[in-house]
């Protein structure tokens, strides 16, 4: 099937309001269009093949990537809210290669270290431009990977550097700068709720799997003890391992039918028969409902509590916190320990800014071994 034939077989599937690949805006960058591709796969299969997206399998989602072979990544982690907001966004009759290349993407602005490095960032360059990973993820795409001569960047459509520069959860709050006003596509929407799914239920699972969650505290939240009962209605009784897998693949089912069924009423509700009439909105359409929300907020704050904030995470976030702000600030102090490369950039970018860029590209493992170069390079393994 050749781009025309998929263009025109999205016009004849696609729900109404779904973004079709022939109404992009383009890319920054002209370039002919591929023969047998749409413009959102040519994004999807660019994102996979570049460096920051594969640098995600060794950043920290919470727990250390070292810490345990089965814990969650960048990776993983980005790979099931692909999952997620592709289900979400098929069941919708959204556009599903969009959604696709949204979620894939979402994330490769994040620094080693998960959210404490990023906070570690964004003190040390304050005074210097700021830091914020959705921003940083746009700046990735847009200028840091080098993978083509004609252009710098990965030159993706408006519409999924849009969706980067506006993706919004309930602990980011992005600049939007430069793009339309108003709400993201549906189908970025989709991948909003996807990826909070997808966090929330992930977290469960590896902080049972560390052993700081058990089933006795999680009976505390109300979501918890009904995907507890439901699993044991359909199955009986079962060890708590296969109990909690259980009730995590119970939840995240409630989640995305809540998410669709919602969303139906409210596309309905707001007579959205077009992707612009998503985006002249006030707020996203593609949610939860309301009698799920307080539910599943009781359930964050109880992770944020018990998980985040148990002695052994607070450990190992504090102590990536000062990995990575002792990296950044020996290279500013002194830039000829920077790679030549980089070196060159901060010519150009500005030191601060150059720095930066280089660290919040590491990985966990590879800023940790910056660190031992840097501070105790005599240091014997």
């Amino acid at each position: 099937m050749s781009r025309t034939d998929l263009e025109h077989r999205e016009s004849e599937t696609l729900a109404s309001y779904a973004m079709r690949s022939a109404e992009s805006a383009g890319r920054c960058h002209e370039e002919a269009q591929a023969v047998y591709r749409t413009c959102y796969q040519r994004d999807r299969d660019r994102i996979i093949h570049c460096k920051a997206f594969r640098r995600l399998e060794y950043k920290t989602q919470v727990f250390l990537n070292h810490e345990g072979d089965h814990y969650r990544t960048r990776l993983t982690h980005t790979i099931e809210v692909a999952q997620i907001s592709r289900t979400i966004s098929r069941a919708l009759g959204l556009n599903e290669d969009l959604t696709e290349a949204i979620a894939l993407v979402h994330d490769v602005g994040h620094t080693p270290f998960g959210h404490s490095g990023e906070d570690a960032l964004r003190e040390l360059m304050a005074d210097h431009g700021g830091f914020e990973h959705n921003r940083h993820g746009l700046r990735v795409v847009d200028l840091l990977e080098r993978q083509y001569p004609d252009f710098p960047g990965l030159n993706l459509t408006y519409e999924v550097r849009e969706s980067i520069a506006k993706h919004h959860t309930r602990w980011d709050e992005p600049s939007a700068e430069g793009f339309r006003d108003g709400p993201p596509l549906l189908e970025a929407q989709a991948v909003e709720v996807a990826d909070s799914i997808a966090y929330d239920n992930h977290d469960l699972q590896d902080g049972m799997e560390t052993g700081i969650l058990d089933c006795t505290q999680l009976r505390e939240v109300a979501l918890w003890r009904e995907a507890e009962r439901a699993a044991r209605e359909r199955y009986g009784d079962l060890p708590e391992s296969q109990l909690q897998k259980q009730a995590v693949r119970y939840l995240i089912d409630r989640f995305v039918t809540n998410v669709v069924e919602c969303s139906r009423a409210q596309i309905e509700g707001h007579h959205i028969a077009a992707w612009r009439d998503a985006i002249q909105q006030g707020t996203n359409v593609i949610r939860f409902g309301e009698e799920l929300e307080p539910a599943k907020t009781a359930l964050e704050d109880f992770l944020h509590d018990v998980l985040y904030r148990d002695f052994r995470v607070v450990r190992a976030t504090n102590a990536a916190r000062r990995f990575v702000q002792s990296i950044f600030e020996a290279y500013v102090d002194d830039p000829r320990q920077l790679p030549p490369q980089q070196q060159r950039w901060a010519e150009e970018a500005g030191l601060h800014r150059a720095v930066c860029d280089y660290v919040a590209g590491m990985t966990d493992r590879y800023a940790q071994d910056r660190y031992v170069q840097l501070f105790h390079p005599y240091q014997r393994f």
